[in-house]
């Protein structure tokens, strides 16, 4: 007999506002556990020290999450010149101090221009990626360096806005796999000093901003589980940049089956994703397989189940 999974089935997405020195991770379990959740996701990584916006995903929502992932972001930024850390923060330890050079808000400009666009970062020995199926940042703690291949990013914009001579403030709009802390590192370089972040915040990703933030002490001074429910974002805004089809309940029995259903799909391209409504409800994920052909991608569970 397969074990009941404990928790409540809550499904949707609630946008944490992280707090500095708490883990992605640990912000998620409390959300969790707030919300009595069987299952929660979140939909990319914030270090310890960064605060702001963290999509967590409860129960359905979490089949849905990757494409979060892939989404562009927004960050608000403090770099410090003439110090270098092994982190690239200013939790990390002091490798090198160098004099900082009398600087302009015109100079870091003009060093900024370099610094949009495409642009090739090599990921910081502190990250999640794997090497040998070791996190980066493990390798790291025990002193291990190891060759990372240079990637390449998309910063749409790196916004100057405050200059204060041994520090100043950035606005970054960026691609994912963007790091922000070699961003600094490689303008503090280009300065000729070197440079970490002291302060690092999430403004955006993809199509949520921190209009609708939550604090934990805010969902945790709601009075009821209703009432926290009652907040959630639903399921399908992770995919409302996808076409919408509608479907019949001809087709809906054929797609809760697992089959491929008869739908109007307009221009679409063959292996187009599409969100998939039935009697004005969400149900899934279907990819276009023809003409007029729809195949289930990813449903909700209720629906495989019908």
């Amino acid at each position: 007999m397969a074990r009941r999974r404990r928790g409540l089935p809550v499904n949707g997405v609630v946008l944490l506002d992280k707090p500095k020195g708490l883990s992605s991770n640990h912000a998620l379990q409390r959300v969790r556990r707030l919300f009595e959740a069987q299952k929660a996701g979140h939909t990319g990584t914030l270090d310890p020290m960064a605060t702001g916006l963290l999509p967590i995903c409860l129960g359905e929502a979490t089949k849905f999450s990757a494409h979060l992932l892939e989404a562009d972001k927004m960050y608000r930024t403090r770099v410090e010149l003439g110090v270098i850390t092994d982190t690239g923060d200013a939790e990390g330890n002091v490798i090198e101090r160098r004099e900082v050079p009398s600087l302009t808000g015109e100079d870091v400009e003009a060093v900024l221009v370099r610094f949009r666009g495409e642009i090739e970062q090599v990921p910081p020995m502190y990250s999640a990626l794997k090497h040998q199926g070791k996190k980066l940042y493990e390798l790291a703690r025990e002193g291990k360096q190891v060759e990372r291949a240079a990637r390449r990013v998309s910063v749409y914009d790196a916004r100057l806005l405050a200059f204060e001579g041994t520090a100043f403030e950035l606005e970054v709009s960026c691609s994912k796999g963007t790091y922000i802390r070699t961003l600094a590192e490689d303008i503090g370089h280009a300065l000729g000093c070197g440079a970490h972040i002291s302060q690092l915040r999430r403004l955006k990703t993809g199509p949520f901003d921190g209009d609708a933030m939550w604090t934990l002490e805010a969902l945790e001074a709601l009075a009821s589980q209703a009432d926290r429910e009652a907040e959630l974002m639903p399921v399908d805004v992770l995919v409302d940049h996808l076409p919408s089809l509608s479907v019949d309940d001809t087709s809906f029995g054929r797609l809760a089956h697992g089959q491929s259903a008869e739908l109007t799909v307009d221009e679409l391209a063959p292996d187009a994703l599409a969100r998939l409504y039935h009697a004005e409800t969400f149900i899934g994920l279907g990819v276009v397989k023809g003409p007029q052909e729809v195949a289930p991608k990813r449903l909700l569970s209720t629906v495989a189940r019908s």
